[in-house]
């Protein structure tokens, strides 16, 4: 099985530890405005994700994408990654730790992709 949304060990320790401080989170890709194109870690119900597509989840928490960049990434595999450093205005709960979120992605292999393009459209 290929997963559309994946994490790198150093996103998992940093989701392990928000966790512990805050309980449950969710996770949206931000659409690039203030805080660049990243992902996002937020409280359930801090934003409305009705209507985006849910690609997976990464440390146990679900991950949200808009429609809009659905359509545009769906021939990707994001992966999220934490590095040292703060987001540009970022509201996500990593930012007082010093902390960002970082999307990387790749295309799938045609192979992968085969398995995967019925599966959200």
């Amino acid at each position: 099985m290929v997963d559309r949304v994946v994490a790198t060990e150093a996103a998992l320790a940093l989701i392990e530890l928000l966790r512990a401080k805050h309980g449950e989170l969710m996770f949206h890709q931000s659409g690039g405005c203030c805080d660049g194109s990243s992902a996002n870690c937020y409280l359930p119900g801090e934003i409305n994700v009705e209507g985006d597509v849910r690609l997976g989840e990464i440390g146990g928490c679900p991950f949200y994408i808009s429609p809009s960049q659905y359509a545009y990434w769906k021939h990707t595999q994001l992966i999220i990654d934490a590095v040292d450093a703060r987001g540009a205005g970022s509201f996500s709960l990593e930012e007082p730790e010093g902390k960002s979120f970082l999307t990387r992605s790749r295309l799938f292999t045609d192979e992968e992709w085969s398995l995967l393009k019925d599966s959200l459209s």
